[in-house]
């Protein structure tokens, strides 16, 4: 049984937000603030609101990440791309801007929890100065090892997988997110921006117009 820690200061969100989540079969521990959330032994996924009334949720996402590689669903007001950005960089996994449908909530959870659970084929490899190792999960620039959030990896695994190839935007939703993706496809545009800036060789993955992204091979 999945085990999902919401961290949701507002009663009013957490605990119908529990309920319905125990209605799918979760196990569902609510926190109200980030010192308790820290208190809490790991869970399987969380659900983090960022108005929290102790400490800043951009600073609890990054501790959280610091200690684990739990999947983390940021659920916000704040809907300024910025905002989005900074989230996915401090390694949350997906963002859902406030009010948001149950449904959708739920494929994300699915979506998120099967791509962390999911076994990833053994290997090394290098594209340019950027090696790959699926065995380990781990990404370095050159000898720097790059912290990547779980999306991250999944997206740019996808990409190496068969590069100079363009991979279409709705092939990255459905594999890297889930198959019957019918959320924001601006959440893929916020994944690459990131993974861009981490990586430090924002010209490795191409965007392809109206199409999708490719990632780039040295001659």
């Amino acid at each position: 049984m999945l085990h999902v820690l919401v961290v949701e200061d507002d009663d009013a969100i957490a605990e119908p937000l529990a309920h319905g989540l125990q209605r799918e079969g979760y196990a569902v521990t609510r926190v109200a603030t980030g010192q308790a959330a820290l208190d809490e032994p790991d869970a399987d996924l969380v659900l983090l609101d960022l108005g929290l009334p102790d400490i800043d949720g951009y600073e609890l996402c990054r501790r959280i990440r610091a200690r684990a590689t739990t999947p983390i669903i940021v659920i916000t007001a704040r809907s300024d791309e910025v905002d989005k950005v900074v989230g996915l960089e401090l390694g949350a996994d997906d963002y859902m801007v406030k009010p948001f449908g149950y449904r959708e909530l739920v494929a994300r959870i699915r979506a998120v929890s099967r791509r962390a659970t999911a076994p990833e084929p053994a290997g090394v490899q290098r594209v340019g100065a950027i090696t790959i190792d699926r065995r380990t999960r781990k990404v370095w620039n050159e000898d720097a090892e790059i912290a990547l959030a779980p999306k991250e990896f999944d997206l740019l695994s996808l990409l190496a997988d068969d590069a100079g190839a363009v991979v279409t935007r709705q092939q990255i939703l459905e594999e890297v997110w889930d198959p019957h993706w019918y959320g924001p496809t601006k959440t893929l545009d916020v994944h690459v921006a990131t993974l861009r800036k981490k990586l430090g060789h924002p010209e490795l993955i191409e965007t392809v117009r109206g199409v999708g992204f490719r990632l780039a091979v040295e001659a």
